[in-house]
């Protein structure tokens, strides 16, 4: 495909806007106005160093990709197969196209994160990124994706709010006990009935104690904390047997990546 020039960039930019990731496409700036500012490379840095520098002969699953951030930037660590998934189509045109403009080979795929299932297969690494509070199911998500895609790492962000430390809490307490919900540092899912910063897809915010548990009831081991809302994880051993709702089956079909001829 011949090579765009500054302005053709520029005009596809537009046409596909608005976007929420800032991407560089051959100097074009997609998003320059971003409210969060150079977003998300800004939060990138504070928590590249967390993944592997290079990922040679890895693969990489990324749900939720947006335009593609994360994905690219998998890439450009050398990983051999980066699988960017969106329910948004209009975030999957996007992310086509800065892949087309960066010249990386990525697969994308049109997909539901409550579906990973239906790809019959597990990832070395394994993105999710800015997604979870989005989820009218976030927990289901979580067990979902450690059931059917996690092979290795776990890399998961979501804005949290309220108070952000953790206590030690006992296993069990008698139904007596109710000051332990009023705890600021108690685990806490906040639900937004209808708007939170004027979206409407923002379903649930946790606080950090939330989040932690959250991951540590979907069977996963926390062993990082790089970035405030980041958590670097790997498959733990389940803790209740009351886990995931849908265990892991061999499917009937492969998803096919878009653009990929189904047999």
């Amino acid at each position: 495909m011949p090579k765009l020039s500054d302005d053709e960039i520029r005009e596809r930019v537009a046409a596909l806007g608005p976007w929420f990731h800032n991407l560089d496409l051959n100097g074009v700036k997609t998003a320059p106005d971003h409210f969060l500012g150079d977003y998300p490379a800004v939060k990138w840095r504070h928590f590249a160093d967390a993944i592997p520098a290079d990922l040679s002969g890895k693969s990489v699953l990324d749900i939720g990709c947006n335009a593609g951030f994360y994905s690219l930037e998998m890439k450009r660590r050398g990983a051999a197969r980066v699988l960017a998934t969106d329910y948004d189509e209009g975030y999957l045109q996007q992310a086509r196209f800065a892949a087309e403009v960066t010249g990386l080979d990525i697969e994308f795929a049109q997909l539901s994160v409550y579906d990973v299932g239906a790809l019959g297969e597990r990832f070395d690494l394994v993105l999710f990124l800015g997604v979870l509070y989005h989820l009218r199911h976030p927990l289901l998500a979580l067990d979902l994706i450690r059931e059917h895609v996690v092979g290795d790492l776990f890399v998961c962000q979501s804005m949290q709010r309220g108070d952000p430390g953790e206590e030690p809490l006992d296993q069990d307490y008698p139904f007596s006990e109710t000051a332990i919900f009023e705890r600021p540092s108690y685990p806490h899912l906040s639900f937004i009935e209808h708007r939170y910063s004027g979206d409407d897809t923002n379903w649930w915010v946790p606080n950090r104690a939330c989040m932690r548990a959250m991951l540590r009831s979907a069977g996963f081991v926390i062993e990082g904390n790089p970035e405030e809302e980041v958590y670097v994880c790997r498959p733990g051993p389940r803790p209740s047997a009351y886990g995931a709702v849908y265990p892991a089956r061999s499917p009937a079909r492969r998803v096919k990546p878009v653009g990929e001829v189904a047999a």
